[in-house]
């Protein structure tokens, strides 16, 4: 954890600039590109494959990825208020287009191949990884936007790993209970990752589908209450598996086998950052601020 510090409450360099020159703006529009080396390999691999030889090959940029998040090199900069939103969206909804397309070559190559072959553990590793900072990561900004279509479309990433409740108990339950001992997604102090991660995983589903009884009026109602029908959580869970049964049907076995691998590793993914985030972290003030979060600076993992 040396690369982890306490979040920052006094102002950084460049922090609390409202002016983005057209310099400063394509440096940080081409130092985002960045986020498309991983999901450009999964798919150019995916789109090619079967591949004769050299499939382990396709993880050397994984490996690089890591090796350059350990170079030391920090950036700690906080990008000007007024930077123009579009490309950034742009590159949102690029990264949407290419983790559904990736998916979707991935059971092509996987009907393919069979389950039992090189090509299905680089793929669950690219593919996977891919899910979670392509997919997962995205769909965490989306939920948080204020336009319907915006939230809408991160379900949509989350529902591909087998996650969509997290957009309910995230939002309306990690956000307001961070850092105490009701939020399923703090890690507490002394807490193993496995420990954390046995206790989280139920804990925020349970927590998600509390909050949409609440919603509907009654936190204890059953499960087969009417109001459920209006349960959003129950909606995801429906339209998840649904596609996942479609995998099965449409690619077979394999490819619904790898599926649920790749969503079983980008959520483990997602969960390593819960865990680091706020581990051993107890909220003192009534507000959540920036000292109720771990953060790093590594500048490769900022992009």
């Amino acid at each position: 954890m040396s690369e982890l510090s306490l979040a920052r409450s006094r102002p950084l360099e460049g922090e609390g600039s409202d002016v983005a020159g057209t310099g400063d703006t394509v440096r940080r529009v081409l130092f985002h590109l960045l986020c498309l080396v991983l999901p450009l390999t999964s798919f150019l691999f995916v789109a090619t494959g079967p591949h004769a030889s050299g499939v382990g090959w396709w993880l050397l940029p994984l490996a690089l990825s890591i090796a350059a998040d350990f170079s030391g090199i920090t950036d700690r900069r906080q990008p000007p208020q007024a930077l123009p939103r579009w490309p950034f969206d742009a590159l949102l909804y690029g990264l949407v287009a290419l983790q559904v397309a990736n998916l979707l070559l991935a059971f092509r190559l996987i009907a393919m191949t069979g389950f039992f072959d090189w090509h299905t553990l680089v793929a669950v590793l690219l593919v996977g990884t891919s899910s979670g900072y392509s997919g997962i990561v995205v769909a965490h900004e989306l939920i948080h936007r204020r336009v319907r279509h915006q939230r809408l479309l991160g379900r949509v990433l989350m529902g591909l790993v087998l996650y969509d409740h997290f957009a309910t108990e995230h939002v309306r339950g990690h956000h307001v209970r961070v850092g105490t001992p009701e939020d399923p997604a703090t890690a507490r102090f002394g807490e193993s990752f496995h420990a954390f991660l046995r206790r989280t995983l139920p804990g925020q589903f349970a927590s998600a589908w509390r909050l949409e009884c609440r919603r509907l009026g009654d936190e204890r109602m059953p499960w087969h209450d009417r109001r459920q029908l209006g349960n959003q959580v129950l909606h995801g869970l429906v339209a998840e598996w649904a596609f996942a049964a479609g995998v099965a049907a449409v690619f077979g076995g394999a490819a619904f086998a790898f599926h649920l691998l790749q969503a079983a590793w980008a959520v483990r993914l997602l969960e390593c950052v819960n865990y680091f985030e706020h581990w051993g972290l107890v909220r003192t003030g009534a507000r959540v601020d920036t000292t109720d979060s771990w953060d790093t600076d590594s500048a490769f993992t900022l992009y």
